[in-house]
């Protein structure tokens, strides 16, 4: 039993997924730690210290505490998957956004904000309340009265109009280092992301006890 369960995008098997292992320092496919790649000088370790645990990732339902069974959460995450068919993401780029680094979609949105809607309703059934402590700690992001009810509603406050999909490559970052950053991974990382990328399966996610994420499994979608 795991502390905390999510839905996340976790990109599939193959050299984009590796590095992202390597370059965050966590494999969730494995449930191990890696060695950090040497790049342009970075000090990758503290760069990647924040978004670690997570591993290579693109959220979808953000964890939470688990309601009910597990069966009951995997029972849901089959049958979603088989009425959606693949997102499409189109080409991904490097940047600096919200003070961090990572790869964000390019073009329209529209059917991806859609799917990542879904996702949050299908699964919040399973989702335990939020503590006293959970609703502080959300509300010293400085939310605005929207993000906030979203948060006290639906356990998470970056959801439906809230949303951009991303998959994270370091924390809070300013701008000069956020681009060095940038600079450094460009050439490294652009040949190893699909053009054009979609989403083909979604991973459920748990959170052990020392809060690093494993992959359970993976929920190809074929609707």
């Amino acid at each position: 039993m795991f502390e905390r369960y999510a839905i996340f995008y976790t990109p599939p098997a193959g050299v984009l997924a590796e590095f992202g292992a390597l370059w965050l320092g966590w494999d969730s496919a494995t449930g191990r730690t890696v060695a950090h790649p040497d790049v342009a000088c970075l000090d990758v370790a503290s760069i990647t210290a924040t978004p670690r645990k997570y591993g290579l990732h693109g959220t979808l339902k953000a964890p939470f505490r688990l309601a009910g069974s597990l069966e009951a959460l995997q029972d849901t995450a089959a049958s979603f998957a088989l009425r959606q068919a693949p997102v499409p993401l189109h080409k991904m780029t490097l940047r600096h956004d919200s003070g961090f680094v990572s790869l964000r979609p390019m073009g329209d949105v529209t059917a991806l904000n859609r799917f990542a809607s879904d996702i949050v309703r299908a699964f919040d059934p399973h989702r335990a309340p939020l503590t006293d402590a959970d609703i502080a700690r959300r509300r010293k992001a400085n939310l605005n009265p929207r993000q906030d009810q979203q948060m006290l509603d639906w356990g998470y406050p970056f959801i439906f109009e809230d949303f951009h999909f991303h998959l994270t490559l370091s924390g809070r970052l300013d701008a000069q280092a956020g681009a060095e950053v940038i600079t450094a991974l460009h050439p490294i990382l652009s040949p190893l992301v699909p053009d054009p990328m979609r989403i083909e399966a979604i991973t459920l996610m748990g959170e052990d006890s020392n809060g690093m994420f494993h992959q359970l499994h993976h929920y190809a979608l074929t609707g």
